[in-house]
């Protein structure tokens, strides 16, 4: 008999994310994606000047700030045809790069191990045999019994708190965990040390964007923070040797201690090799160019669309076969709801039909969520980082797919096993490895730059409203951390007529659309086995593959900044 269970809220995520599910002999037949919060930041933008369209876009998250003001940068300067300068280019890589490889490691070790990694079974572990075993799989050096040991006595006292935090209502003893202990102890050290490890590495959007979160040195044209060797207040010798430092503490972590784990938790979850595969449909724009005006061509990873789990032919990207629908979603479009809306012609007018709160369970044969369901070519795409790797890898990348081989060879996979929840994390984790080893690159040709005398950041050209043509649209994209991002803007008489963002979680976490496609969330638990019903352990595998981010999908004010919900915690 079928039975339908749900999970509200989903935790380790930034914002509010539900999902239904309906479980039959053991597997689930059907899932909803559901988030509960407006969206409406878009409206604000409405009026104001594009070249600060990008301070207000960072504010649609708290954790993905950086992401948005590039993709809002761009699309200003899309609509005006600006190309920047290359120290400019230089700069966002290296600021992007920080951003891509601190957030993938705060999603490794912070949001999603615990699905992987038993706390509980970490306190019976023997410290030598865990220093053995870490030794076995790298020479990183915080490896020894006594330092295992350490971590234990931690652990055990924290515990003893009662106390537990983040740890205290997690499924632990649950029969879906596999690690023994002392690979539980491991992960549980490396989790502690990459606390400090990604602190760390935000620092270098201290140095190059001003500050974190919401950095103040992006600029339409370019950027605002100087390169000049003899100033203190700019980008120098003594910047650049910071710069280095933090860029190698990043890879050195990455090569020794989250590919190792990585690769050893896998070995573990083979099986999970063949569940949460998803839609099969995978969109990436392409980014970090790798020279300026170069498009698609320049990006060093490149654009393209898989249809079908097809790796033998990458398609190119037309962002205008782009729609958004809200059939399903709780919004109102003025021609009718059952079309799709281009983002230039983009509507965010809510509209709330759910059921009254609290409630027990959504109507889900009507609209059921916040989250628009955006579509290319009326086809859910999957982002993120495994469509990244998939389009990189079937397009010839050669590092790409050096790294995807070094991988599968040590697992004893083939490529096919990408297309899972285990592939999705594992593609997070390559990801992380290549851009830690890029951003050396860029730091080094930014250090030729000057030492050429070429110090110019920003191209001043089209900075006067005087010389914008009448009306103008622009296209912004990033390849953020959880996927392709997109800004639309319309400008006429020098203020913004219309802005829409289509986010990462917006793709993925989408509801179904009018010709009753699932989202890639929901499409991804299909056939997912579930052990226990009141501990659904494996949900929270397969969701937290994607890495949610809920308050990019769905934005938390009106029009006017007033209050929508006040929470009281307790």
């Amino acid at each position: 008999m079928a039975q339908k269970i749900v999970v509200d809220p989903i935790t380790r995520i930034e914002g509010h994310l539900r999902i239904e599910a309906k479980i039959e002999n053991g597997r689930i037949v059907d899932a909803w994606s559901s988030s509960t919060a407006f969206r409406g930041i878009e409206t604000i933008l409405k009026g104001r000047d594009p070249r600060d369209a990008h301070h207000f876009t960072q504010r649609f998250c708290g954790v993905c700030t950086t992401v948005h003001s590039m993709a809002s940068i761009r699309c200003v300067e899309d609509a005006l045809k600006i190309e920047i300068p290359d120290n400019a280019r230089l700069i966002r890589n290296l600021i992007m790069a920080a951003q891509n490889v601190q957030d993938h490691i705060i999603h490794f070790y912070h949001l999603h191990a615990l699905d992987w990694v038993d706390i509980v079974s970490a306190l019976s572990a023997d410290p030598a045999a865990t220093s053995k075993l870490a030794q076995s799989i790298s020479d990183y050096p915080k490896s020894s019994t006594d330092y295992f040991r350490g971590i234990q006595e931690r652990v055990k006292a924290f515990a003893g708190t009662g106390r537990l935090g983040p740890f205290q209502n997690a499924y632990w003893g649950h029969s879906a965990y596999k690690l023994p202990p002392e690979a539980n102890l491991m992960a549980v050290a490396h989790y502690l040390e990459a606390l400090d490890i990604q602190r760390e590495i935000i620092k270098i959007h201290a140095i190059l964007g001003s500050k974190n979160p919401h950095p103040q040195t992006f600029l339409v044209g370019g950027m605002s923070i100087p390169v000049d060797p003899d100033s203190q207040n700019a980008i120098n010798a003594d910047r650049i040797a910071q710069l280095r430092r933090l860029f190698r503490l990043a890879r050195t972590f990455t090569e020794q201690v989250y590919i190792p784990d990585l690769l050893a938790v896998a070995s573990f979850y083979t099986d999970w090799a063949g569940i949460g595969a998803g839609v099969g449909n995978y969109l990436c724009f392409g980014d970090f160019p790798l020279y300026e005006g170069g498009g698609r061509e320049s990006y060093y990873f490149p654009q393209g669309i898989i249809l079908g789990r097809d790796l033998s032919r990458v398609l190119p990207v037309d962002q205008q076969k782009i729609t958004e629908y809200v059939s399903r979603s709780w919004y109102t479009y003025s021609g009718g709801d059952a079309r799709g809306l281009h983002p230039w012609q983009g509507e965010t007018s809510h509209r709330y039909t759910g059921p009254k709160p609290p409630y027990e369970w959504l109507d889900t044969d009507a609209k059921y969520s916040w989250v628009k369901a955006p579509r290319y070519e009326d086809q859910p795409m999957e982002v993120g980082p495994l469509a990244r790797i998939l389009v990189a890898y079937a397009s010839g990348h050669q590092e790409v797919q050096a790294v995807a081989h070094f991988a599968l060879n040590k697992l004893g996979v083939g490529p096919e096993v990408l297309f899972s929840t285990l592939g999705r994390t594992a593609a997070r984790g390559l990801e992380t490895l290549l851009l830690a080893q890029k951003a050396e690159t860029w730091l080094d040709q930014l250090t030729d730059n000057m030492g050429r005398g070429i110090y110019e950041v920003h191209n001043g050209e089209k900075w006067d409203p005087a010389s914008w043509p009448r009306e103008a649209q622009g296209f912004g994209y990033h390849e953020a951390p959880r996927g392709a991002l997109g800004h639309w803007i319309r400008i006429e008489r020098g203020a913004i007529a219309n802005f829409q963002a289509v986010v990462p979680s917006t793709w993925n976490a989408g509801p179904r659309c009018a010709n009753n496609h699932r989202g890639p969330y929901e499409e991804a638990l299909i056939g997912t086995p579930v052990a226990d019903e009141k501990q659904p352990l494996e949900i929270l595998r397969t969701i937290h593959s994607f890495d949610p981010c809920l308050a990019c999908a769905v934005h938390v004010l009106d029009a006017k900044g007033n209050e929508i919900i006040r929470v009281k915690a307790l």
